[in-house]
């Protein structure tokens, strides 16, 4: 009697687990509905006049469909929708809902209450502050994510008890809202303040986007970044985090301009588009031709490890039996390697198709023997498509992939080939302009250049919205 009581009491737990269970799945469920129902609707079928799909993928293309806003009702119809089949959201959406429905992003209005901040006539900073601040607010939601306010009224919180708050709820971001002032009033612009000295987070690069982009929404001046480790947000959050200067109230243009609702919501639509790029940044496969050299390749490679980033290098033959230990340690950290040619010969090389099979395997088995990687990729010298190969360019591809290798050509370049005296600075200016703020770029450069190797580390940080990774097999190739 006594064991059956048990199997009962045992039996009612698990039934009163599994309807605590199904009430927050429903919640859950109902989340990701608010989260995704936003982004996109489509036609499903006669019986279920509309679907709605969201997936939360950035394209070259602008997304125009007209954001819902939910109200109460909403939300207990796209629930019943989804328990009855007729909602589906794709598994990357899912996902992205699920870890944004965990995770808040803090947009902060600085100042209120008794503390107005900057005063200018009839404009009080803390006004201004918070009119951006909930049109971030806003937009951040639209995207999908899940954004709140550090104060949603006229109250005074103490700015560390606003980080505290932020901090004790593990959110994700935290971005602070403010206005500038100057005893000079012509002084105007944009400045985003950070902490460099923090490196448990990645507030630079946060930093960096929302400058980068409010000065793109508005048309406004950038001033600078700043990095403050003494600034309460900058140095107390336990999440990357930045404080942004929108303006200079003590320069009239610009206090006129941050009066207008319209000017309002442009820098509302910069920072939330530098928050979505930190978020979900774009892809860049950074790739290296004609190495290894016995000086340059090392820099590089020493700016990368720096960096914690990985890259591709499409190495020449010669070179690698040249200098060795620089391949080996190009495979001992991590980056990918290709085979560029054996020797760099257009002539001999493109001569017929049996002559540029016969470099490849002499380079490919030396790379196999000093490295023990199995090279997967390759890059034709000058390109797939050049002077010197056009009679055979075609059936080389042809049996390269019916050998099982892939090809990369590129669609963004530092141009340090063309010219090989261009100063660092233009070759920032290069590869910025080339890559065109697409979502994936193959970026061209070359590791037996010196002033290639001494822009790099700028190179990188000029180029804060891209993620750079090394080419995989996942990695759709660009061809010409």
């Amino acid at each position: 009697m006594y064991g059956r009581s048990r199997s009962l009491y045992r039996a009612q737990r698990r039934r009163e687990e599994i309807r605590g269970y199904l009430g927050t799945m429903m919640w859950v469920v109902t989340v990701l509905c608010i989260i995704t129902v936003a982004i996109t609707m489509a036609v499903q079928t006669a019986k279920a006049s509309k679907v709605i799909a969201a997936e939360a993928v950035t394209t070259d293309a602008a997304i125009t469909d007209t954001p819902i806003l939910l109200d109460e009702k909403n939300v207990t119809d796209i629930a019943q929708a989804v328990t009855s089949g007729q909602l589906f959201i794709t598994d990357k959406a899912q996902e992205r809902a699920r870890l944004e429905a965990e995770r808040v992003i803090i947009i902060d209005p600085g100042h209120g209450g008794m503390d107005g901040g900057c005063v200018f006539g009839d404009i009080v900073e803390k006004d201004i502050n918070r009119k951006i601040a909930y049109r971030v607010m806003q937009k951040l939601r639209m995207m999908g994510y899940r954004a709140e306010l550090a104060r949603k009224g006229d109250e005074y919180i103490d700015k560390a008890d606003r980080v505290e708050m932020a901090n004790s709820r593990n959110a994700r971001l935290y971005v602070s809202i403010h206005q500038n002032s100057c005893e000079d009033n012509s002084v105007a612009g944009i400045e985003t303040w950070y902490d460099e000295g923090d490196e448990t987070t990645d507030s630079k690069r946060l930093a960096m986007l929302i400058q980068q982009e409010t000065v793109r929404a508005t048309g406004g001046t950038g001033r600078e970044l700043v990095s403050d480790p003494e600034l309460c947000v900058t140095s107390k959050s336990t999440m990357p985090a930045c404080l942004i200067e929108t303006g200079f109230l003590s320069n009239k243009s610009e206090r006129e301009k941050l009066g207008s609702a319209e000017y309002r919501d442009q820098i509302a639509e910069g920072i939330a588009n530098g928050i979505d790029l930190y978020l979900n940044p774009k892809t860049m496969y950074l790739t290296f031709d004609d190495g290894p050299s016995e000086e340059y390749t090392d820099m590089v490679l020493d700016v990368l490890k720096e960096k914690n980033i990985k890259a591709t290098f499409f190495v020449i033959g010669e070179y690698v039996r040249k200098y060795p230990e620089t391949a080996k340690r190009i495979a001992e950290e991590g980056h990918t390697i290709g085979i560029h040619c054996d020797v760099h010969d257009y002539q001999k090389l493109y001569a017929s198709v049996d002559s540029y099979l016969e470099d490849f395997e002499k380079a490919y088995d030396t790379v196999y023997e000093i490295t023990g990687v199995e090279a997967q990729f390759f890059r034709f010298p000058g390109g797939s498509v050049n002077a010197y190969n056009k009679a055979v360019y075609q059936d080389i591809i042809d049996e390269m992939e019916r050998r099982g290798f892939v090809y990369y050509d590129w669609n963004a370049s530092l141009g340090d080939a063309a010219k090989k005296t261009a100063s660092s600075e233009e070759l920032i200016c290069n590869a910025v302009d080339t890559a065109r703020g697409r979502r994936e770029v193959v970026m061209l450069a070359h590791d037996r250049v010196d002033n290639t190797a001494y822009a790099l580390e700028s190179l990188i940080d000029a180029l804060p919205e891209y993620r750079m990774e090394p080419l995989t097999m996942k990695a759709v190739p660009v061809h010409f």
